[in-house]
């Protein structure tokens, strides 16, 4: 009754009310007499002019910019990704992006295309988005700086950082000298042009430089430390040059200049000493608590843009005051890390690609279209790179440092990237660089960028480190395990077993524990806080197993891919990897086991596991192990973890005469742990193969308690419960599940080894 009384009120309400409006309509028909209203061709449903309208609405500005976002968004992502790929910062393929949709290419292959999505007009608001995103950006680099790093290690790094900028910054002068008649811009003074070469060729990449160094694994040594400390040095000092530099440029003369330098450290003063201890206060008062509430963001927010609005009215550029805005927010952590979280998302996915676009459409490779200025260019790179790679490399050499972590700290300060960009764009928004010399600075930035990579793998070939001659010398007696682990008690688990294998053999012998964790490339802020807090509980079970590891941690964006490749390419003998207890719930083998023959076609359950469909696919961890499985070249062991604790008792069943390899691991077993292996001989492969049969003879002449066989095609429970290991090959594995046995309800944790 009462859903019919409801639907009639419904009815009675939108149907009255939609006639009220109807005959209304209709009686401000009669009004359009005394407005000489015309009757248009649409009331006759003209296509024209649905065209028309379509076109019109195309041409929208909104429209028009919702457009370029979304391509600009698509390209750059992809190209990021292709870089991603082979080995190169995503943030040259974010730049290549940029070019490819300019008219070096998009404009000069398809002209029509390029000026209907980017027609001039529509630059401003592109412009002003990529600006915004800028701001934000700059905000982020300055709450990743670390000054207490800079305390701890002022001397050297100060060092290595000054000499880093003085010697390029010198460099830079003496080029603007050779080039200034044939390249600056009409009406730009010397002193002007030659101070902004000079700053464009100091700058370093301190975000494309922190990820370098993360990635190589090297953040964690000395050496890590102490460039990581040059590159914030580096960007701390070159952005106060640049104020000043973008100054005098502003003034016309030095001695004008001197207003603006004097209005900007008032500022600074302001800001260390009035707004970084008002700020404090709100972070000790809001710091503990579990979330900030927004009006505290809002002051927060509002710094940060009272702060970009006042750099930018003095004259030394918003962007300063925003770099400055993150330097001085609370020393909290946790502060820091909301804010960049809230940041990063928009920054950097959606308003930095603008950013690299815009830049794109004001870069003409045509424009170097004669072998002189090909020449030019390359003279420039060449400056660049001898001013900022030998320059801090030699200076580093000064203060201490070996030949080959002075040269690896130079190819590391030659990294330039996107600051190097914001530079170049300031100048040629200043009109002190001309388009010519715009772009052969954006073609030096992009190759000073890429040969990061390729320069540290050429020195690390040179300088042979310690570890590759001790690795000479063991040869093939070290048995090398990677653990990959994604949380903590899977991790142990993973450890306990690793030292299982290798625990009486540990001076030929290393365990690496690694960690990936999902990360933008740009967001480096509390890595280190991260790194650690991730690590304790598994250093603390290494030092109850007294066991030594080495530890890797790195931020991605793919881990299947980097696990892989991390696996590949450093030399290790086996790759251990968990599932968790997960695998035995649900469809596996928790509700499974029993009813197979009557709900599940087994042939689907083994079609799975291969990865056409897949075994795991209720698992969280089901994909992933697939692609690692897929992209690892060598032997990795999936355990599925049942809270092992110990690896005293092993069940080894043995189907086909390939599983001969896992023997080799049964005897590390034994050998190091005095496990106690008992075989299943499925289908007398033990008796019949010459290989199995040898080896496992061999191991009970030396040690006749640890190994006993078994021919039972049925497996008791009893004897499953008394085991804490199972240990079978990857297509055994399949074979088992595919013979629908009712003691698979019963196994212990299991360790699945594909060879």
């Amino acid at each position: 009754m009462k859903n019919y009384k409801n639907a009639l009120f419904y009815f009675g309400v939108t149907g009255g009310f939609t006639a009220l409006m109807y005959w209304i309509i209709k009686k401000g028909k009669h009004l359009e007499v005394s407005k000489k209203v015309t009757i248009a061709a649409i009331e006759n449903g003209s296509w024209n002019d649905f065209i028309a309208s379509m076109q019109h609405s195309f041409q929208d500005p909104l429209a028009i910019l919702l457009a370029q976002i979304i391509t600009i968004i698509l390209v750059a992502r992809f190209f990021g990704w292709v870089f991603k790929k082979i080995g190169q910062p995503s943030v040259i393929g974010e730049i290549i992006a940029g070019i490819v949709l300019g008219p070096s290419l998009l404009g000069l292959y398809f002209p029509e295309f390029s000026a209907a999505l980017f027609p001039v007009e529509s630059l401003g608001n592109l412009k002003f988005l990529s600006q915004i995103g800028l701001i934000l950006f700059m905000f982020v680099i300055g709450m990743e700086l670390d000054l207490k790093v800079l305390k701890n290690k002022a001397n050297e790094a100060v060092v290595i950082s000054h000499a880093s900028i003085v010697i390029p910054f010198t460099l830079g002068i003496g080029l603007a000298y050779f080039v200034y008649n044939r390249f600056a811009p009409e009406g730009v003074k010397f002193l002007s042009f030659s101070l902004f070469m000079g700053i464009a060729m100091s700058i370093t990449a301190f975000p494309v430089l922190a990820r370098i160094v993360q990635e190589r694994g090297i953040h964690k040594t000395k050496l890590g430390a102490i460039v990581i400390t040059c590159a914030a040095a580096d960007d701390i000092t070159a952005w106060c040059i640049l104020a000043v530099v973008i100054a005098i440029v502003k003034a016309g003369t030095f001695v004008s200049s001197l207003y603006i330098i004097s209005l900007a450290l008032i500022y600074v003063l302001l800001m260390i000493f009035i707004v970084k201890p008002f700020l404090k206060r709100i972070g000790d008062l809001y710091g503990s608590k579990d979330s900030i509430i927004k009006p505290v963001v809002a002051i927060f927010f509002l710094v940060l843009i009272l702060s970009s609005y006042a750099t930018e009215v003095i004259g030394i550029h918003a962007l300063f005051g925003a770099f400055m805005a993150g330097a001085i927010m609370p020393d909290v952590p946790k502060f820091r890390s909301i804010f960049i979280e809230k940041v990063e998302d928009v920054a950097l996915i959606l308003l930095l690609p603008l950013f690299f676009v815009f830049t794109g459409l004001k870069t003409e490779i045509g424009l170097i279209n004669d072998p002189y200025l090909w020449k030019v260019t390359g003279f420039i790179i060449l400056v660049a790179v001898v001013g900022k790679f030998l320059g801090s490399a030699l200076a580093a050499k000064f203060v201490g440092q070996s030949w080959r972590d002075s040269l690896t700290i130079g190819a590391l300060m030659n990294t330039r990237g996107l600051m190097e960009l914001i530079v170049l764009n300031i100048g040629l928004e200043l009109k002190v660089l001309t388009p010519e010399v715009f772009t052969m600075m954006v073609i030096m930035a992009l190759v000073t960028t890429f040969m990061t990579g390729p320069a540290l793998d050429l020195i690390n070939y040179i300088f042979k480190t310690k570890d590759n001659v001790d690795n000479e010398e063991v040869g093939n007696n070290k048995f090398r395990i990677l653990i990959s682990f994604g949380n903590n008690e899977k991790g142990k688990s993973l450890l306990r077993l690793a030292n299982s294998l290798i625990k009486k053999t540990k001076e030929t012998s290393t365990i690496t524990v690694m960690h990936l964790s999902l990360s933008d490339e740009m967001h480096q802020f509390n890595m280190e806080d991260k790194e650690k807090n991730s690590f304790i509980p598994i250093v603390e079970e290494s030092k109850l197993l007294k066991q030594e590891i080495t530890t890797i941690f790195k931020a991605t964006i793919d881990i299947e891919t980097d696990i892989a490749d991390i696996a590949n390419q450093g030399d290790y003998d086996l790759l251990l990897i968990g599932l968790g207890k997960s695998i035995f719930e649900g469809t596996i083998l928790g509700k499974v086991i029993g009813f197979t023959t009557r709900i599940i076609n087994p042939d689907r359950l083994i079609d799975k596991f291969t990865g056409k469909e897949g075994l795991f696919e209720n698992s969280p961890f089901d994909e992933r192990t697939r692609q690692i499985i897929s992209k690892t070249k060598m032997p990795i062991g999936i355990l599925i973890d049942k809270d092992l604790q110990s690896v005293n008792e092993v069940f080894l069943p043995i189907f086909c005469q390939e599983d001969s390899f896992l023997i080799e691991y049964a005897q590390k077993l034994i050998y190091n742990n005095n496990s106690k292996i008992m075989i299943l001989d499925v289908n007398g492969h033990v008796d019949s193969n010459f290989v199995i049969k040898s080896a496992i003879n061999s191991l009970e002449q030396k040690f006749p308690n640890n190994i006993g066989i078994i021919t039972d095609k049925i497996v008791k429970k009893e004897l499953l419960a008394k085991q804490d290991l199972m240990l079978i090959s990857l297509e055994s594995w399949k074979t088992l599940v595919d013979s629908r046995s009712v003691w698979l309800s019963g196994v212990p944790s299991v360790l699945i080894l594909k060879h």
